[in-house]
């Protein structure tokens, strides 16, 4: 298998390329074993990565390994500087933003390419941003997109993070935590981690994260109490916040409705008469859900809770008398 692996030269630099791409540090030995290949051919493999123009360092010692850094220039991606500097503006604003359908992923492609990013291209896209205002939905919190990429590197190179944090009323701490996941909601970025001075899992709502420090600390990954991160993020969010239950019919299909809702609202089901049922618990306020269902586009009826038809018919009113102002905006 060795020998198979090491004539495949030209197939096994891109695999490690791509393993070094992960914002983390990567042992010889983890490397070797990824590859199926020995350490010295590790070793060689990435003298000719340098050799290609990447920026890979090595240290030495028991906890040493390899890692991708910035260099003086563009490592000889397939990108250019200006598609670079475009595809960074533009993971950036989606990121800061919280744009709903961005999640997860785009954070790491962000935290990735900012990873090689000589300084002359990062300023370039700090200036690119500073200088436009980009049109929101103002639905969720804006977010400083390096905060994003730190906690994100952190979270792939399982390293402990240190910010400061405030709370709902406003009071101000410092946390030191092992990152284990960032969770999007469509409006919010939230991230799951272990409190290592309360000696609990946490969620902590990333727009009020500030000062974050990637301490250099390794960790070994704890489990968390429930199934997956976005498990344990809704079963914290219905703890703090009154929750209502609501059940909503649409005229019409599942397929439809589904791309017209944030999927955290929940799955609507069809019913068998043309149309579909969607059930689901918000914290949000009731008047918020009211608008996001008028945006779905499709005709629907509240069955419930009372206190949300009330939010429906109320929002209803206002729309026609706002459709019935004069030209001078009165009503």
């Amino acid at each position: 298998m060795l020998a198979c692996m090491t004539t495949d030269t030209p197939a096994r630099l891109f695999q490690l390329l791509s393993l070094l791409q992960t914002p983390r540090e990567w042992p010889g030995g983890e490397l070797a074993e990824r590859l199926g290949v020995s350490r010295r051919t590790v070793r060689r493999d990435v003298d000719r990565l340098r050799e290609l123009g990447y920026p890979v360092r090595a240290t030495k010692g028991v906890d040493g390994g390899y890692r991708l850094v910035a260099g003086k220039a563009m490592p000889p991606l397939v990108l250019d500087d200006e598609e670079a500097v475009a595809i960074a503006v533009g993971l950036r604003a989606g990121a800061g933003h919280a744009v709903e359908g961005v999640d997860e992923a785009s954070v790491r492609a962000l935290a990735k390419l900012e990873q090689v990013l000589p300084s002359r291209l990062r300023h370039r896209v700090s200036t690119l941003q500073a200088a436009t205002t980009p049109l929101t939905s103002g639905d969720g919190p804006s977010i400083a997109p390096e905060t994003l990429t730190v906690m994100a590197s952190t979270v792939a190179g399982r390293e402990r993070l240190r910010f400061a944090y405030r709370d709902k009323d406003g009071s101000a701490s410092r946390r030191l935590t092992e990152p284990h996941r960032l969770v999007s909601t469509g409006r919010r970025w939230y991230l799951v981690a272990y409190d290592l001075d309360r000696a609990d899992w946490r969620t902590f709502r990333v727009d009020r994260v500030s000062e974050p420090f990637a301490t250099g600390v390794r960790f070994a990954p704890r489990e968390l109490p429930t199934g997956s991160a976005a498990e344990f993020l809704r079963q914290s969010i219905q703890r703090r916040q009154e929750t209502y239950a609501f059940e909503v019919r649409f005229a019409a299909s599942a397929d439809r409705v589904s791309g017209r809702l944030p999927r955290w609202l929940g799955v609507p089901e069809d019913d068998g008469s043309g149309g579909c049922v969607l059930r689901g618990t918000t914290g949000d306020p009731l008047e918020w859900l009211a608008v996001r269902l008028v945006m779905a586009g499709y005709e629907f009826a509240v069955r419930g809770p009372g206190e949300l038809g009330e939010c429906v018919r109320e929002l209803g009113g206002r729309l026609s008398r706002a459709a019935g102002a004069d030209a001078d905006g009165r009503v």
